[in-house]
């Protein structure tokens, strides 16, 4: 449904700030945190990444939708965010890989779209107040409604979200052929069985794996330690996903149970949550880090990677044990983007590696991952 031009509907933060848009397509009260993310590109991968789950993303980017959206550029089997908020959108697709406009896409998955907002003034706001939480009204709710309305929805610290967006039974995940143009494929990992904890998983997480010839079973959030090592696998990757990383305690429970068991490789939240099994603690951060031009520094040789980041939370750096170090360290502000054991064949990144579209500075993380699967299988 497309509302006449001029304030059809409106964004309201939780501090009382409101931003409206000139139309809403699909008008619903919606309720969600509202972040911003400053990728230029990927905009469909964005919105289908289960780490948007509760999430309103506000696009930097002035023009969405130019590219439309497409079968394989899924990163899950949805859209995942809330809601999406834009200063312009292209409503005519121009791009060959394209089967279907973005407004429709976004209205058969009965999400809202507000576009002509001031997204620049929203993002400043972020910037300055931190993320907050936040909801999509058509132009016929009151301001007053919709702020105590905001106001009683869920924070996102404390949210286990993770639990609401993992699989419900475990799956085998197998080579997508279709998807052989964009990967390289070599046979580095064949013969091994790598489990995936799913707090979220991205698909291209799972195809990074498979294309080195790893037999890969995903496995839902809550699956224990025991169900793990009885499995047989030669290696667990903890998954990115949404929420608050000390609210998954059973996840940081099976992952510190499985310190020394297994290689153990973590992307995002799961880097957070071996993090928390390791003894560390983490925080929000003030408005968080999402978008593909994060400078990190790796610390053993100052190399500097540009990296794809979505996360709102991080890890503290202080306490860490003799045990463990800090590999990373994000440019911008200093925090931990990753860390390992000094020992044993465990490591974690804040970012995401197998970023999609990019950049690819770090697809390197899932070579270390086999490597260190085969040495421990010798």
């Amino acid at each position: 449904m497309l509302f006449k031009q001029g304030k059809s509907g409106y964004l309201i933060l939780e501090d009382g700030v409101v931003f409206y848009g000139d139309y809403m397509y699909n008008p619903q009260e919606t309720f969600a945190e509202a972040v911003f993310n400053t990728s230029h590109s990927g905009y469909q991968e964005i919105l289908t990444d289960p780490s948007y789950s509760n999430q309103f993303l506000v696009f930097t980017a002035p023009h969405i939708g130019n590219v439309g959206i497409n079968s394989e550029d899924y990163e899950s089997s949805r859209v995942q965010a809330a809601g999406a908020v834009l200063r312009n959108l292209s409503p005519l697709p121009r791009n060959w890989r394209s089967e279907t406009g973005f407004v429709k896409w976004l209205a058969e998955s009965n999400i809202p779209l507000l576009v002509g907002a001031n997204t620049r003034g929203i993002t400043l706001h972020l910037r300055k107040h931190g993320a907050m939480r936040a909801g999509l009204f058509p132009k016929d709710v009151s301001l007053e409604d919709a702020l105590e309305k905001v106001r009683r929805s869920e924070s996102m610290a404390g949210a286990d979200l993770a639990s609401r967006v993992t699989c419900q039974s475990q799956y085998s995940y197998k080579f997508d052929s279709a998807q052989s143009r964009w990967h390289r494929a070599d046979e580095s990992g064949r013969g091994l069985k790598v489990a995936v904890l799913d707090f979220g998983v991205k698909k291209n997480i799972l195809q990074e794996l498979t294309c080195r010839g790893c037999d890969v079973t995903v496995l839902p959030a809550q699956t224990s330690a025991d169900e793990i090592i009885k499995g047989g696998y030669h290696g667990l990757l903890a998954s990115n996903g949404p929420g608050d990383p000390a609210a998954v305690k059973y996840a940081i429970d099976t992952v510190r149970e499985l310190i020394g068991k297994l290689p153990l490789f973590g992307i995002c939240l799961g880097h957070q949550i071996l993090s928390l099994a390791a003894g560390l603690q983490t925080f929000k951060l003030p408005f968080g880090h999402r978008g593909s031009n994060h400078p990190v520094r790796r610390e053993s040789d100052k190399q500097i990677e540009i990296t794809s980041q979505n996360h709102g939370f991080a890890v503290r750096s202080e306490g860490i044990g003799n045990d463990w170090r800090i590999t990373h360290l994000n440019l911008n502000d200093a925090t931990v983007e990753g860390i390992e054991h000094t020992k044993l064949p465990l490591f974690s990144i804040q970012y995401h590696p197998e970023a999609s579209p990019g950049p690819h500075d770090s697809l390197n993380y899932f070579d270390r991952f086999v490597q260190e699967m085969k040495s421990a299988a010798q």
